[in-house]
C-alpha cells in the first residue's frame, strides 16, 4: 500500500520529539468502537476515541510489495467478565476493522492525516479468562483472503436465473459453446 506522509508528519519527525498513537476502529452489531492508545479521549474525523491505554494491543502489522493476504489481531485485555457476553453477541464475522499510525503534537492533539496501517474484516473472536479478568482478542483478516475462495458462479443459464430471475442473457450459452464463428469473410 503507498503511503505519503503529510508536511506536518515529516516535521515532526524530524523533530525527533516523538508522541505515537495507535487507534482502532471496529464495526460491531450495535455500532462502531474506537478506541487508542492514550489514556485520555481524543477527537478525530469527528468521532470519540477512547483511551485504552495498555489495555490495547496489536499483532504484527506486515507491509510488503507482494499481494499477500496477511491480517492481524487486536486484544483488549484487562476487560471486566461482566462484559464477555457483550463482546460474544456483537461479534460478527466480516465487519469491517481499521487500524492508524498517528503522531500527536504536544497539546496532545492529532497531527493531519495518520497513515492507515491495515484494514481488513473480522474473522474470528477469541476469549480467555481468568477468573477476574479476561482478555478479548479479535482476529483481522485483509479482503485478499477472498482471492483463494472458489467461486461457485458460472457463466450458465441456471446461474444467471439464480441471480436475477427472469434475465434470458445466458439463455442459449450451451447451445453456442461449441460452435464454429467465423468473423468477417470465410
Amino acid at each position: 500500500m503507498s503511503r505519503r506522509a503529510t508536511q506536518a508528519v515529516l516535521e515532526a519527525l524530524e523533530a525527533q520529539s516523538l508522541r505515537p498513537a495507535i487507534l482502532f476502529e471496529g464495526e460491531f452489531a450495535s455500532g462502531w468502537v474506537r478506541v487508542w492508545t492514550g489514556d485520555f479521549d481524543l477527537t478525530w474525523e469527528g468521532q470519540t476515541w477512547i483511551g485504552a491505554g495498555a489495555l490495547i494491543g496489536l499483532g504484527t502489522l506486515e507491509d510488503t510489495t507482494d499481494i499477500v493476504a496477511s491480517g492481524t489481531v487486536v486484544s483488549l485485555s484487562g476487560v471486566p467478565l461482566d462484559l464477555i457476553s457483550l463482546a460474544i453477541a456483537e461479534a460478527r464475522q466480516g465487519k469491517p476493522g481499521r487500524i492508524w499510525l498517528a503522531l500527536l503534537t504536544p497539546d496532545r492533539e492529532i497531527i493531519a492525516d495518520p497513515m492507515q496501517a491495515f484494514s481488513g474484516r473480522l474473522d474470528v473472536p477469541e476469549i480467555s479468562e481468568d477468573g477476574a479478568t479476561c482478555t478479548i482478542t479479535l482476529s483481522y483478516e485483509s479482503r485478499l483472503i477472498d482471492l483463494g475462495t472458489p467461486r461457485n458462479w458460472r457463466y450458465t443459464h441456471e446461474s444467471q436465473q439464480a441471480l436475477y430471475h427472469g434475465d434470458m442473457g445466458f439463455e442459449h450459452v450451451t447451445s453456442i459453446q461449441d460452435r464454429d464463428i467465423t468473423w468477417g469473410r470465410g
